[in-house]
């Protein structure tokens, strides 16, 4: 099968145009990706759970800041966490954007 096929059948090759909704969703997920900050704290939650006050100190931000991309990553449902007591851990919640982000990172990675 050739690459060209294989690529239009990932992709909406009916020929109509996306609904809505997957708009919304597509364009949220790209937004996420788009700030630095954000794609530095998911390449660190590749590599596993990690507490709010770990993510500010290992990547030096502040955990206000961290809180707040954390929340928008949340709600976007691209990273989940587990209370344990009064802290709060954080890990990917969604493999296919942890997916295109490694894709993103390798493909920069050969520029």
């Amino acid at each position: 099968m050739s690459e060209e096929k294989k690529l239009g059948e990932l992709f909406n090759d009916t020929g109509q145009d996306l609904d809505e909704e997957t708009l919304f969703v597509v364009s949220q997920t790209f937004k996420a990706l788009s700030d630095p900050t954000r794609i530095r704290i998911l390449n660190l939650l590749c590599t596993g759970e990690h507490p709010v006050n770990e993510i500010a100190e290992t990547l030096n931000l502040s955990q206000s800041s961290v809180s707040h991309q954390l929340r928008f990553l949340k709600n976007l449902r691209l990273v989940k966490y587990r209370r344990a007591g009064t802290t709060l851990y954080y890990s990917e919640d969604d493999v296919h954007v942890m997916n295109l982000l490694k894709q993103a990172i390798e493909h920069a990675a050969h520029h």
